[in-house]
């Protein structure tokens, strides 16, 4: 049974899929795939995923360069998320972090706190703050 057939979709024929970098196992994003988006990251070696507010398909590092180069797609046991490796190329956050998840709760959550370096200004690779 091929990877496509283990999985289980939602209603909406989508799949949340955690990117991890290969190397320091450090979660960098979490986005959505839908089947021809799972199709064309096996295709391209590259993410490929589905954006659900622009209800279009993005290829991760299109507009940036920030690529992530597919090393492993592993799925967990109920078949409703994928976990895949990447090599990261640059940073993976559109804010320009390493992790999307550069923000941690602090002191029971009333605080915030960033918790890595800002890598580059979000301007200097979009030209403008993305959304």
């Amino acid at each position: 049974m091929s990877l496509l057939d283990q999985l289980k979709f939602d209603a909406d024929g989508l799949i949340p899929a955690i990117v991890q970098d290969q190397n320091s196992k450090r979660v960098l994003m979490l986005a959505y795939m839908n089947r021809a988006s799972l199709e064309r990251t096996l295709e391209l070696g590259k993410t490929v995923f589905w954006s659900r507010s622009r209800q279009k398909f993005w290829i991760k590092g299109e507009s940036s360069g920030h690529w992530q180069i597919v090393k492993d797609i592993a799925f967990d046991c109920d078949g409703d998320t994928l976990l895949i490796q990447v090599e990261q190329t640059g940073p993976a956050c559109h804010e320009g972090y390493r992790s999307c998840f550069y923000r941690s709760a602090v002191e029971r959550g009333q605080t915030i706190q960033v918790t890595e370096p800002r890598l580059v200004e979000p301007e200097t690779i979009y030209g403008r703050k993305p959304e």
